[in-house]
């Protein structure tokens, strides 16, 4: 994954965490959308091995994304 990635997914959890959703959408929706398909992939594992990081909960079972 970009290191520009993996910060704009930092920063949405980060803001998510500090209930700025809108803001959190604007800052992660773009580098999904313009990820290859490999990225898309590595985008999808790290959020399913971060949910924590959005909720700021811990969580003994990482739930999984569809």
């Amino acid at each position: 994954m970009r290191p520009s990635t993996l910060r704009a997914l930092n920063r949405a959890a980060e803001l998510t965490r500090q209930n700025r959703l809108t803001e959190a959408m604007l800052v992660a929706e773009p580098v999904i959308l313009t990820a290859d398909p490999v990225e898309g992939n590595e985008i999808r594992q790290w959020l399913i091995d971060h949910v924590t990081d959005f909720t700021g909960e811990n969580h003994t079972h990482p739930k999984e994304l569809p």
